[in-house]
């Protein structure tokens, strides 16, 4: 599998979907749909919210990235997409769904949400996506799932930069069929995610325990 070209047929391959880069781009056959939510464990403010609205911005992101589709880089200067699957919406959409719902469950916050209550919030998480792909080299059957989050609180009545943070993960593909690819991309975001909210609560002064 995976001899010449991401999407080349492997001759080795004997059933449909054994390797999802390995596999013909069938663009107009129906793809699989996966979505990315919060992860499970997060941490959990003890005590009342804050009397704050905390608004999440949708990520920036490059146009690569700035997709439904899946990600594959064979080399640092190659972009080609999983054959056979894509986000339920594009990657910073996805992402900024999820970071809304983890930060609901940490009860950290009066209000979470895409926009403000009034006509301004208080504080903001910006944030840029830039990587969110998986590394698998031509003739290879391994690889990993790479996600960077830049990540900066904000005061929405004057655009300050409270502080900042980056957040890398990289999760290993011990092989590269569809399902584990989405495992792996979903691992990675999960402990960025998870992160990010203990940082958020701390930068905050919000003390914490876990869900």
């Amino acid at each position: 599998m995976f001899r010449t070209t991401l999407f080349a047929v492997a001759a080795s391959i004997a059933l449909a979907g054994c390797s999802a880069v390995g596999a013909l781009n069938r663009a107009s056959e129906p793809l699989d749909v996966y979505d990315i939510r919060a992860p499970k464990s997060l941490a959990v403010a003890r005590g009342r919210p804050q009397g704050i609205d905390f608004i999440i911005e949708e990520p920036t992101a490059s146009g690569v990235l700035n997709t439904d589709r899946i990600v594959v880089r064979p080399s640092s200067a190659q972009v080609q997409y999983l054959p056979d699957a894509r986000w339920s919406e594009t990657a910073p959409s996805m992402i900024r769904s999820a970071l809304i719902e983890s930060f609901e469950r940490t009860g950290a916050f009066r209000y979470v949400g895409r926009s403000p209550l009034a006509l301004s919030g208080d504080v903001a998480l910006v944030t840029n996506l830039s990587e969110f792909h998986a590394e698998i080299l031509p003739d290879e059957d391994a690889g990993t799932v790479r996600m960077t989050l830049v990540a900066r609180l904000v005061r929405e009545d004057n655009a300050t930069i409270l502080t900042s943070r980056t957040f890398t993960r990289v999760a290993a593909l011990p092989d590269v069929a569809t399902p584990t690819i989405i495992a792996a991309y979903e691992s990675a975001a999960h402990e960025i995610l998870s992160d990010l909210a203990e940082w958020v609560l701390e930068s905050r002064g919000i003390a914490f325990g876990s869900s």
